[in-house]
C-alpha cells in the first residue's frame, strides 16, 4: 500500500518505493500537512466515480520526493482507464465514450491487469519538491515528473505509469521516485508545464522510435489534440516536413503552430497527397482510415501509433507492408532519453505549450467533460488549492 492508503504496485527495488520502510521516517518536515485534497477515483464507471475529498499527505520514503502538485494536465488516458477502455473486450473507439451517466466499466478494467481502484489519477504533473527520502531534486526545485516509469531501469521491460499503476498528480501532493523528477529551469507557467508530460512523452517517444530525421515527410492525424500539436512541434523541430489532419474549425490554429499542409479531416489522403508521398504516419486515430497508411508510404516508411481514436480494430493491405518493406511501430514505454531531450527543449523554448482551458481541482468533470467534446486545441490542466 501506499502512504495515502490505495494501493501501489512498484515493486522495492532499492531506486524506485522501498515499501519495507514505514511512512515519515525520514525527511518529513513536521510543517506537513496531515491531509490533503485529492481526486479519488472509487471505481471505473461514469464521473460520480470521481471523488474529490480529504486524504492523508503521503510521507517520503526511500529514493523519493514529496511534491506539491502545482499543474495536473487532463489525458485522454484518464478517463479511458476509468471507463475500462483498455479491457480486450471493449472494441470501439474513444470517440465513443460519452461519459454522460453512470454506468459500471468492464470488469477487467486494463489491458493485461485489473485497474487497482481506489487510486488517485493524473499523469501529468508540474510541481515543486518539498521533502524527499534522501536523495533527488532539493527542496524548493521546480520539477516535472516522468509519468512512463521503469522499475528495473532501461535494460528491462517492466513498465509502471503514475496516475494509473499507483496515486498521480490530481492532488495537492504527490509521492514520486526521484529518479523521475526533473529540476526544469524556464519562465513558462505552472499550467504550462504541466500540459507537457504525457503529451509531449508520448509524441517524443513515437517519433524517436519512428527514427524522423531531416528531410523527411511526416503525416500527423489528429493534429488538434494534445499528442497531435506535440507530434507536429516536435517533428518539425527535427526538421521535417509535416502534413496535418484535422477538423475545419480547427485548421487555423494549428496551421499556427506551423504546420506546412493542413487536410481535412474526411479528405481522401491517398487522392489528396498521392500514393508514397510520405516517409512516416504518426497515427493515435486508427479506425476504418487506418488503411490508407500504408499506401500512402514511401518505400520503408513507418507508421507509428500510441493510440485509438477511432477505434482499435483496423484493417490493413498486407502487400503493401511486405512489398514496400514497411515498418508498423507501437509506442507506449518511453525510451531513456525521451523526458530528458523534453526538458532541453523546454529550457531552449523549442517547443511551445498549449493550453486552452485551466480548472480547479475540484472541477474535475467539466474539465473531462471538456476533452470529450473535441472542439479545443491544446491541453486542459487542473490547479489543485495553494
Amino acid at each position: 500500500m501506499s502512504s495515502n492508503g490505495f494501493p501501489i504496485t512498484l515493486p522495492p527495488d532499492p531506486r524506485r518505493f522501498d515499501l519495507s520502510i514505514p511512512p515519515g521516517t525520514l525527511n518529513s518536515p513536521p510543517a506537513l500537512p496531515a491531509s490533503m485534497k485529492a481526486v479519488v477515483t472509487r471505481s471505473g464507471g461514469g464521473y460520480e466515480r470521481l471523488d474529490y475529498c480529504d486524504v492523508p499527505v503521503p510521507r517520503p520514503l526511500p529514493g523519493t520526493v514529496l511534491i506539491k502538485v502545482r499543474a495536473a494536465g487532463v489525458n485522454n488516458t484518464e478517463v479511458n482507464t476509468r471507463l475500462g477502455w483498455y479491457s480486450a473486450s471493449v472494441d470501439q473507439g474513444t470517440n465513443d465514450n460519452s461519459d454522460s451517466s453512470p454506468g459500471d466499466a468492464p470488469g477487467d478494467g486494463g489491458w493485461a491487469d485489473p485497474t487497482p481502484f481506489p487510486f488517485i489519477q493524473g499523469t501529468d504533473c508540474c510541481g515543486e519538491v518539498v521533502a524527499s527520502g534522501g536523495s533527488g531534486p532539493a527542496p524548493g526545485t521546480r520539477v516535472l515528473v516522468r509519468p512512463c516509469m521503469r522499475t528495473a531501469g532501461f535494460s528491462g521491460d517492466d513498465t509502471v505509469w503514475m496516475g494509473s499503476d499507483f496515486d498521480g498528480a490530481f492532488a495537492q501532493y504527490l509521492l514520486a521516485p526521484a529518479a523521475d523528477a526533473f529540476p526544469v529551469d524556464c519562465d513558462w507557467s505552472d499550467a504550462e508545464l504541466g500540459s507537457i508530460p504525457c503529451a509531449y512523452g508520448t509524441a517524443e517517444n513515437m517519433l524517436h522510435r519512428a527514427a524522423v530525421k531531416a528531410g523527411e515527410t511526416v503525416l500527423v492525424k489528429g493534429a488538434s489534440g494534445g499528442v497531435g500539436s506535440a507530434a507536429l512541434q516536435l517533428a518539425l523541430r527535427r526538421g521535417a516536413r509535416v502534413i496535418v489532419v484535422t477538423s475545419a474549425g480547427k485548421r487555423d490554429a494549428v496551421a499556427e503552430l506551423g504546420a506546412h499542409q493542413v487536410v481535412d479531416r474526411g479528405a481522401d489522403l491517398l487522392e489528396l497527397l498521392g500514393e508514397q508521398s510520405v516517409d512516416v504516419v504518426v497515427d493515435n486515430v486508427a479506425g476504418e482510415a487506418f488503411i490508407e497508411n500504408l499506401g500512402l508510404l514511401r518505400r520503408r516508411g513507418r507508421v507509428v501509433s500510441s493510440g485509438a481514436i477511432a477505434g482499435p480494430l483496423v484493417r490493413a493491405d498486407m502487400r503493401d507492408l511486405y512489398l514496400k518493406d514497411l515498418s508498423i511501430i507501437g509506442s507506449t514505454a518511453w525510451d531513456e532519453p525521451v523526458f530528458s531531450n523534453l526538458i532541453s527543449y523546454i529550457e531552449k523554448n523549442e517547443i511551445r505549450p498549449l493550453v486552452c482551458a485551466e480548472f480547479p481541482l475540484e472541477d474535475i468533470v467539466e474539465a473531462q467533460k471538456l476533452l470529450l467534446e473535441r472542439k479545443h486545441v491544446g491541453k486542459i490542466v487542473l490547479i489543485p488549492p495553494a
